[in-house]
């Protein structure tokens, strides 16, 4: 079989699979072990399951479960609730105050759990049927929860970046560093959004009446607490892995015990909801750890096999595409992709493709780390066009789920365009000026 053939027929058994709606793993896993035994032989299904020790050498892995964990008791705990209630408090006055507070709420959060998960819930839960009771515009506000949940996946602790940095092989510390800037001029987008049709049309998302806000100052004051156990918990964690005093599982360990204890001091650590956060935790890093070994398998199988050299002569030789249009070409395909299969799904079947040969690519970065590390940032926020686009953008679902009655699928669908269209603007300006991700590393 020529490189282009067995490049193809990866590809397509891969879709096909996933298509009748076998599990992401076992799909991967399967042609992975069926292709090398046909390319080796006998003996040849080893090549793809020797991953497994290659995945156990991988540290960083031991942090995924640990940041999970974080996200589900501090939403089981009220921590966000009651940083939400700060945020009402003192943004509820201005026009879209609680729209805003709402995205600031999402980056916190974001930056203590890495999932965008924790953030719908969440949002979706707490922060919007407060919304639509104060008669802000179900359109707008279920946009908000959506758009600004997906901050979660962008702002360390990541756990997609996780994800690409152990499949690229790229330190997640430099990964997280590089989508700060990113994540946070995303969220000052969306914040300008709300800002400016709230003034243009006050109708859409009136401020809050004085009946909502009439307290004295010093119990606005006391709200304030409500953010502190939300920062000691983010600089325990981040901060001392930034500043070099514990290594990344270290930091996740140190993280998880704050919120255990933030829980604690609030009252609200009981053994019924450490004991479901640690259900959820084990099968949601399960299907991590057996999604990232297939797709090991396969990016082994895939490249061994030659398959990668197809994909280089078909960009570079036929296509006579400069590098820049080759990384063109792949974000429209992630956007593509991301309309039918999340992020993990996206990553595993790209990852065999395109990560080596963004290596091959002359893009002018200084080294090749810089480079993987800032195509490592456009996955992830080209991911998050995927999260909130139909037909199956994962957050759409979750929002059907979770929204109240009166929203529907519909309104839905309509209020995520405006922030898919400053999710592509913000890829074009990381794409035009790396800088912005880069400023940090």
């Amino acid at each position: 079989m020529t490189y282009e053939s067995i490049a193809l027929l990866m590809f397509l058994s891969l879709v096909v699979l996933m298509m009748t709606g076998q599990r992401v793993f076992a799909a991967i896993g399967f042609v992975a072990a069926i292709m090398a035994l046909v390319g080796y032989g006998v003996g040849g299904e080893e090549l793809a399951f020797n991953q497994a020790f290659k995945l156990f050498r991988w540290t960083a892995l031991v942090a995924l479960p640990l940041f999970v964990f974080m996200g589900y008791v501090m939403a089981r705990s009220g921590i966000a609730e009651d940083l939400y209630r700060m945020f009402h408090v003192w943004l509820g006055r201005i026009p879209g105050g609680l729209a805003i507070g709402t995205i600031l709420l999402m980056v916190v959060i974001s930056a203590m759990n890495g999932l965008s998960v924790a953030g719908m819930a969440i949002g979706a839960t707490v922060a919007l049927p407060e919304m639509l009771r104060r008669g802000y515009d179900k359109v707008l506000v279920t946009g908000v929860v959506q758009g600004g949940s997906s901050l979660g996946i962008l702002l360390p602790p990541s756990v997609v970046m996780i994800l690409y940095g152990a499949i690229a092989g790229q330190p997640v510390d430099r990964l997280w560093l590089a989508g700060i800037v990113p994540g946070l001029l995303m969220a000052i987008l969306f914040i300008a959004y709300v800002t400016v049709r709230a003034r243009l049309n006050p109708a859409l998302a009136p401020p809050a009446s004085d009946a909502d806000l009439d307290m004295p100052l010093v119990a606005k004051l006391a709200l304030i607490r409500a953010g502190i156990l939300p920062v000691l918990i983010f600089v325990s964690m981040i901060g001392l892995f930034l500043a070099g005093y514990t290594f990344l599982h270290e930091s996740a360990a140190i993280g998880a015990a704050a919120t255990l204890l933030a829980a604690a001091v609030k009252r609200r650590l009981t053994w019924t909801m450490v004991r479901k956060s640690a259900e959820e935790t084990l099968a949601i890093s399960c299907l991590f750890m057996w999604i990232i070994l297939a797709a090991l398998a396969f990016s082994t199988v895939f490249d061994g096999l030659g398959a990668v050299r197809a994909v280089e002569s078909l960009f570079i030789t036929r296509w006579e595409l400069t590098p820049w249009q080759v990384i063109i070409l792949m974000q429209l395909s992630f956007i593509l992709l991301g309309m039918f299969f999340d992020d993990t799904a996206m990553l595993v079947i790209v990852a065999p493709l395109y990560i080596p040969l963004v290596r091959m690519l002359d893009l002018g970065f200084d080294s090749v780390r810089e480079q993987m590390i800032w195509f490592g940032v456009l996955y992830t926020m080209t991911c998050q066009i995927a999260y909130i686009t139909p037909p199956f953008g994962y957050n759409l679902f979750l929002m059907r789920g979770m929204a109240p009655p009166e929203v529907s699928l519909w309104d839905i669908y309509r209020s995520i365009w405006p922030f898919v269209a400053m999710m592509a603007l913000t890829i074009g300006l990381v794409m035009a000026f790396p800088e912005i991700a880069l400023i940090l590393i």
